[in-house]
């Protein structure tokens, strides 16, 4: 009794002593667990390669495009990419070569094509995937109700 009534009176734990993830009902460690920076940017890295070559394929046939032309082709590419496979499997290429995995935080179950759809969305203003916060979601992710963690499957 002492023990829960002297941690009632110390107040709520400091967000920072609590692992991202862990309130929402997340591993603090492990597969399933909110998954770091280094393995996003490598997954956003290898998806955006994919991307460049997709657009760079019509030009094998003789296809060209303006500069300006080629880099909204990328962009769009990768968010094409973003949305069909995230929504169709949950992870994209380089999420599924890094062992990552967007779930949804209400039942950890796989995202439907449209909280999918928001999140592709939000991510393609590029302003929100910088703002996190303590568990380490993007705008883009909160508002979808989603989480990027480590692939529980892949474990």
């Amino acid at each position: 009794m002492g023990r829960a009534l002297g941690n009632w009176l110390e107040g709520p734990q400091h967000p920072k002593d609590i692992p991202p993830g862990v309130r929402l009902g997340l591993p603090a460690e492990g597969p399933g667990a909110v998954s770091g920076f280094g393995h996003r940017l490598a997954a956003f890295a290898v998806d955006a390669v994919i991307a460049n070559l997709l657009v760079g394929v019509p030009v094998l046939v003789g296809v060209r495009y303006s500069v300006d032309a080629r880099g909204l082709a990328v962009y769009l590419a990768f968010l094409l990419q973003e949305f069909i496979l995230i929504a169709a499997n949950g992870q994209t290429i380089g999420m599924r070569l890094v062992g990552l995995r967007v779930i949804r935080v209400s039942d950890h179950g796989r995202v439907g094509w449209g909280w999918t759809a928001v999140r592709t969305v939000l991510l393609g203003l590029l302003v929100p995937a910088f703002i996190w916060d303590r568990d380490q979601r993007g705008t883009h992710d909160r508002a979808a109700g989603t989480v990027i963690v480590r692939d529980p499957v892949r474990a």
